[in-house]
Formats: C-alpha cells, sequence, structure tokens
C-alpha cells in the first residue's frame, strides 16, 4: 500500500472525533497495542475537531473499556485538530461523517495526509459506516465502540501488509 510520506515502518496515524475523550482515544490506544505487538515504530496520536476537552484525560468509561482488554489510555489529554497535523500524518482517520467533513473543511490545500473514515475503506463487505459516539450511553456501548475500533484496525494493518510480529 503506498503511504504518503513514507513507507509502512514509519506510518503515521492521526485518529479524530469530536472532543478526544472517548473515540478516538480508544482507537489510539488499540492502535498503539497492535503496533507494539507487531513491533511497528509508528507515530499515533489522536484529537478531536472540536476543543470541548483539551487537555483533559479520556472519559472513564472509555479507560475501563480500554483497560478490559490490556489497554491503558488514562495518561493520554485531549486535543484539537491543527493545521501542521494535515502535512505531520499520513493518515488522518475520522470515527464518523461529521469529522470527517470537519477535517476536510480545515485541511489546508496542499496537505499530504489521507483523509479517510477509520470503518470505511478496511472493513471490506460492508457498507460504509460511522463508530457510534457512546459518551451519553452505557458501559457497553463503551465495549461496542472499542470492539468496532479493534475489528477496523485489524484490516488497516493487514492492509498494510505488516501483520507479523517482531520475532523475539
Amino acid at each position: 500500500m503506498a503511504v504518503p510520506g513514507g513507507g509502512v515502518e514509519d506510518m503515521k496515524i492521526l485518529l479524530v472525533c469530536l472532543g478526544n475523550i472517548c473515540r478516538s482515544p480508544m482507537a489510539e490506544g488499540v492502535f498503539r497495542q497492535l503496533a507494539e505487538q507487531r513491533g511497528l515504530d509508528w507515530q499515533i496520536d489522536s484529537a478531536g475537531t472540536a476543543d470541548y476537552h483539551v487537555g483533559e484525560a479520556p472519559d472513564r468509561r472509555a479507560q475501563r473499556a480500554s483497560a478490559e482488554v490490556g489497554i491503558a489510555i488514562e495518561n493520554l489529554r485531549g486535543r484539537q485538530v491543527e493545521k501542521s497535523d494535515f502535512t505531520r500524518f499520513d493518515w488522518i482517520l475520522a470515527l464518523d461523517r461529521a469529522n470527517l467533513r470537519a477535517l476536510q473543511s480545515l485541511a489546508p490545500a496542499g496537505h499530504s495526509a489521507r483523509l479517510g473514515l477509520l470503518l470505511d475503506p478496511f472493513l471490506e463487505g460492508r457498507e460504509p459506516e460511522e463508530v457510534a459516539d457512546p459518551y451519553w450511553g452505557e458501559m457497553e456501548d463503551f465495549r461496542a465502540c472499542r470492539a468496532q475500533i479493534e475489528q477496523a484496525a485489524e484490516k488497516f494493518f493487514a492492509r498494510t501488509g505488516r501483520l507479523q510480529k517482531n520475532p523475539s
């Protein structure tokens, strides 16, 4: 897979939702875990299109849903997407269409990042869909959100051709 800005060994991925306290920090945690398991030195970050939660830790339910599968996200802090992200990252993946549209409107001319929906290109055989925002839901909604992200992340890693774990 051709990657803007470099090969699969040095990929840079930004995962984006609205406030950067639920979906995108969980996605950052999942992507980091998978990269580590595969011995990849990828730069993975998350951000929000809005500034509602800049500097805040992820929602406690997102932390708990992540911790249940061995992913620690409690040290992450919310941040807002910056213009420089569009040249710093190879992929900027939104978790829903509204945030993808926001990214498209924020993107400076001539940016190098590839913009897309997390679930769109990576869940073959399914209609493009969004990761539902669990913020107003129950703990089960956070678990379902994490499971969707895990499935899409696995597909992303498979599509980059780097499924093998680093030999130890």
